[in-house]
C-alpha cells in the first residue's frame, strides 16, 4: 500500500486495494432509522456501481429506473438547453441521494447526472422500490418525508438557475 487510506462508511481500504467491497444500501445515512425489513426489501434488488469522471448515470428523458444512494464521488445534476447549453443546477456527494423522477409516472429523468470525479453509488431498482412503499405504507410515507427536501432542494436551485440565465 501506498500508506493513503480513504474511509468508506467505516470500510478503510488503501488506494491500491485489489477490490472495494460491496456497498450496502443499509449503510447509507438516507435509510438509517428506517424500518430494517423495509430497507432489505427496497435494496433486494439494489446494484453496487461505480462511475468514472464525465460517465452519464441518468439522462434526461430516459427511463427513471432507479434511485442512487451516492456513497463517494460527486455528481452534477444537470439540465440542458434547447441551444445546448449544460448547466449544473446542484452538486450530490457522499450521504447524498439522486433521482427522484422514479417516483411517479411518467418515470422518466427531468435532469441529467454526470460523475465530477469517480463515484460509487449503490442503485435501488425503482419498481421493488415503489412496491415495497405501496405494501408498507408507513415506511413508504417515511421515505417520502425524506425525500421531500430533496425534490424541494433540487426544484429550488433550477429555479435560481433560470434566473440567473435569464439575467434576472
Amino acid at each position: 500500500m501506498n500508506g493513503t487510506a480513504e474511509v468508506w462508511y467505516g470500510v478503510v481500504m488503501g488506494h491500491d486495494s485489489p477490490k472495494a467491497p460491496r456497498l450496502k444500501a443499509s449503510d447509507h445515512p438516507f435509510l438509517r432509522g428506517l424500518d430494517r425489513e423495509f430497507v432489505d426489501a427496497i435494496s433486494a434488488d439494489s446494484t453496487d456501481e461505480t462511475y468514472g469522471t464525465g460517465e452519464v448515470l441518468l439522462r434526461e428523458g430516459a427511463v427513471a429506473d432507479r434511485f442512487y444512494l451516492v456513497f463517494h464521488g460527486k455528481v452534477a445534476v444537470e439540465v440542458v438547453s434547447p441551444e445546448g447549453v449544460r448547466r449544473t443546477v446542484q452538486t450530490v456527494g457522499p450521504g447524498e441521494v439522486l433521482g427522484w423522477s422514479w417516483i411517479s409516472a411518467p418515470y422518466a429523468w427531468q435532469f441529467d447526472g454526470r460523475a465530477l470525479k469517480e463515484t460509487r453509488v449503490v442503485a435501488l431498482d425503482a419498481t421493488a422500490l415503489r412496491g415495497a412503499m405501496e405494501s408498507r405504507p408507513t415506511e413508504g410515507y417515511r421515505l417520502l418525508v425524506r425525500l421531500l427536501p430533496v425534490i424541494g432542494q433540487r426544484l429550488e436551485n433550477t429555479r435560481s438557475q433560470l434566473l440567473e440565465f435569464q439575467g434576472v
